[in-house]
């Protein structure tokens, strides 16, 4: 059990969601206030992502990550930034020649997965530590790739929050702890239920958790109707938790959420439990990070 609960809140996120709700921030400014928003709820960390402001389609420029950082860095309310490093892996083979890429593809070099990392210097950003399905789609992120990414990130000194969809994903990031590539305490992120990886239940959670090294720091956290049942799971087997519009965009069935009632309704299930949530300055001292 955990009882000192970092929360993350996750405002965005890359799906296809913008259509399905109408004020899912999309814009670097509405971003930067839904993280802002979050804080103020009782997020101790922010984890972004940026969006094309005209369309809502995800996307990766450093200009609006740029935009997002300098207006949340700027604010009066505190909150620990984490950035997201994921995009960049998407492969859709071509119909009529699945060796290139058709529509939908956005594939990456290391290097340009990482520039808004080593340009905005994060305190966290996260790193997908394998390869999967994903929907009807795939996400590559190969060995060599990411090597040469925990590298980059292990230099310009950011913590990496190590996503983990599958078991072989903790596999390997223990191969990158064992190689040096990975700063010790390490830091996991849990993602279940994201189609098709591992399914949101206690049975394969506890499992993910089990195969953490022994000084691990880990969150977990469950999509859609999954996503606070998995507040209360990722708690009971001591972890820490993350909610948000990435993740979720209902508050209750037929009710769409915004950041700060995710936050907020994640909070009483945390006190129920008889929990407390992190400061970011408390969540600082307990990831090992300094402010920015």
């Amino acid at each position: 059990m955990n009882y000192d609960v970092i929360l993350t809140c996750a405002v965005t996120g890359s799906g296809e969601t913008a259509g399905k709700h109408p004020q899912l921030p999309k814009t670097p400014e509405e971003i930067a206030n839904a993280a802002i928003e979050a804080a103020e709820a009782g997020a101790a960390v922010a984890h972004i992502h940026v969006r094309d402001p005209q369309t809502g389609v995800a996307g990766r420029k450093i200009e609006w990550y740029i935009e997002v950082v300098e207006r949340v860095r700027a604010s009066s309310t505190d909150v620990v930034i984490n950035l997201t490093a994921g995009m960049g892996g998407d492969y859709v083979p071509h119909p009529e020649d699945p060796g290139r890429g058709g529509p939908g593809t956005d594939m990456a070099t290391p290097a340009e997965r990482l520039a808004h990392i080593e340009k905005l210097l994060p305190e966290i950003c996260t790193l997908d530590v394998g390869t999967q399905n994903y929907s009807d789609t795939a996400y590559i992120s190969t060995p060599k790739m990411l090597r040469e990414m925990a590298i980059r990130i292990q230099t310009c000194g950011v913590k990496p929050e190590l996503e983990v969809f599958e078991l072989g994903h903790i596999w390997f990031a223990k191969q990158l702890l064992k190689e040096g590539l990975i700063d010790s305490p390490p830091l996991f992120q849990l993602c279940m239920g994201i189609p098709w990886t591992a399914e949101a239940n206690t049975e394969n959670i506890l499992a993910l958790r089990n195969m953490l090294p022994s000084d691990a720091i880990w969150a977990g956290f469950g999509i859609s109707r999954m996503q606070m049942p998995m507040v209360a799971q990722a708690m009971i087997l001591g972890g820490n938790v993350r909610v948000g519009l990435e993740d979720n965009l209902y508050l209750e069935k037929g009710v769409l959420a915004s950041n700060g009632q995710l936050v907020e309704r994640a909070i009483e299930i945390i006190y129920r439990l008889g929990g407390r949530v992190l400061s970011p300055a408390e969540a600082r001292q307990k990831l090992g990070l300094k402010k920015r």
